[in-house]
């Protein structure tokens, strides 16, 4: 039997509505969450269109399988951005003026792996095994307005298409539950030598990965209580007349305990590195989380806030990289700079029109509002009005230093770092040979696990 999808009535509107402007297929993303038992599909987006040749847009009848695998790719890395903890890329829909052929589906099966394999690359989390891994592909003719939804295992490179039903359902959108908390991070990145011929990205995201294993390993406090994994979330909440539970809007507020010492088991070790520089992320971040009202539980709760929490701090520090490189100035200004202060972009929240859920999308000081909804509209399709934005308090830096002549203690970063760190745009060129030593030391002093806050 194929998995179901439960899909907002509005998706289906919107599909309705999309023209394919003389094109053979109009392709995009749809956005929702999966479920045990089914799935949901709250959104549609198609990818906006790439600049063609003239000629190209006036043969309607051109062959399926120009889709741009790559283009397509790149529009979903963009839009896993913008999505908040437990919703993702569910697959792909494509509109075409004919009904479609077997090779055709081929292409759409290897845009679904092709999207899912690069949008893995950058999580610092990883699918758990008893997880839904089925993604969809969507086909409509516009001229029967046939539908086709079939579905594939991304976890099997040997996967062929299974059936699936695409029910629709009004309402959809706003049975949804939504956790918040923020947290509050420093974490420190030593640059060693040996990695000196790895980029700026490819060096921090290797030290988050070491950050990353307490947030997967925290203890999880849901309106400050440790529930039960395996639990209802709305145990315990209060009954409407008619006997289901009030969920509509509701929200939850979620606090992280992380692991400071080791137990006992485990044997302390001590690394030594020769290092160029370190890298510091210093801040609080925003996180927010939404899950399904039917019957949702406490360990599906805490995974969603978990991959938010991950998410939003690599995406934050891709988008700084992304934006260093993009304005890199000579080499020998860098060299000259021991010390640099970056402000991490701001997590920006975005109502989905007649919504309870909203996504996001992040802004560096310099950006304005209006820039913020004209990308929200290219990358999602969606018109929403500035004044409709929820921008997070957010004050994030992230320091990054390359040794000259001392070596700067962890503890000191703060009274170096401006009053106002001013968003630079010098990219960090690691130096080699100059011989600062950097020791970590993870010592079990005492049997059994201490905690510290690590949010509000």
């Amino acid at each position: 039997m194929g998995r179901t999808y439960i899909v907002e009535e509005t998706v289906g509107q919107y599909l309705s509505n999309l023209n394919l402007q003389g094109k053979s297929f109009v392709s995009g993303l749809l956005i929702g969450q999966c479920s045990s038992q089914k799935d949901y599909v709250i959104l549609a987006t198609r990818t906006p269109p790439k600049e063609e040749k003239n000629e190209n847009l006036k043969h309607p009848k051109d062959k399926l399988d120009n889709l741009d695998e790559e283009w397509a790719t790149e529009h979903a890395n963009q839009v896993s951005r913008m999505l908040p903890g437990g919703l993702l890329v569910l697959g792909v829909f494509i509109i075409t003026t004919l009904e479609m052929g077997n090779d055709f589906q081929n292409t759409l099966r290897r845009l679904v792996f092709a999207m899912e394999k690069s949008m893995n690359k950058k999580r610092l989390w990883n699918f758990t095994e008893g997880e839904v891994s089925d993604r969809v592909t969507l086909h409509v003719c516009s001229s029967t307005k046939k539908i086709v939804c079939r579905t594939y295992d991304i976890h099997d490179p040997k996967s062929s298409a299974k059936p699936a039903d695409w029910k629709y359902q009004n309402g959809l959108s706003t049975s949804w539950l939504s956790l918040e908390c923020t947290v509050h991070i420093n974490i420190h990145i030593p640059l060693s030598t040996t990695s000196v011929s790895y980029t700026l990205e490819k060096n921090a995201k290797n030290g988050l990965a070491r950050w990353a294993k307490q947030i997967e390993n925290g203890v999880y406090l849901i309106n400050g209580q440790v529930r039960a994994e395996d639990c209802d979330l709305l145990e315990g909440q209060k009954k409407s007349s008619k006997g289901s539970t009030q969920a509509v809007s509701q929200s939850f507020d979620v606090r992280v305990l992380t692991q400071l010492l080791l137990n006992s088991d485990h044997r302390s070790t001590a690394t030594v590195q020769i290092c160029s520089g370190s890298v510091n992320l210093k801040g609080a971040v925003k996180c927010r989380a939404y899950i399904h009202s039917s019957k949702p539980k406490v360990k599906d709760a805490v995974q969603a806030v978990k991959r938010d929490i991950l998410n939003t701090v690599a995406d934050r520090c891709e988008i700084l990289f992304e934006d260093l490189l993009l304005n890199e100035i000579p080499e020998k200004k860098v060299m000259n700079s021991e010390k640099e202060f970056h402000i991490l972009p701001h997590r920006v929240f975005v109502p989905i029109p007649g919504s309870t859920v909203m996504l996001c999308d992040y802004k560096f000081g310099d950006e304005s509002a209006e820039e913020i909804r004209d990308h929200f509209i290219e990358m999602l399709d969606h018109r929403i009005q500035t004044e409709d934005l929820e921008i997070a308090e957010e004050i994030n830096t992230a320091f990054m230093s390359s040794s000259m002549n001392t070596e700067p203690s962890l503890d000191n970063t703060d009274d170096e770092q401006p009053k106002e760190p001013i968003k630079t745009t010098v990219v960090l060129k690691i130096q080699q040979n100059i011989g600062m030593i950097t020791a970590f030391a993870v010592a079990a002093l005492a049997a059994g696990i201490s905690f510290h806050y690590f949010s509000d």
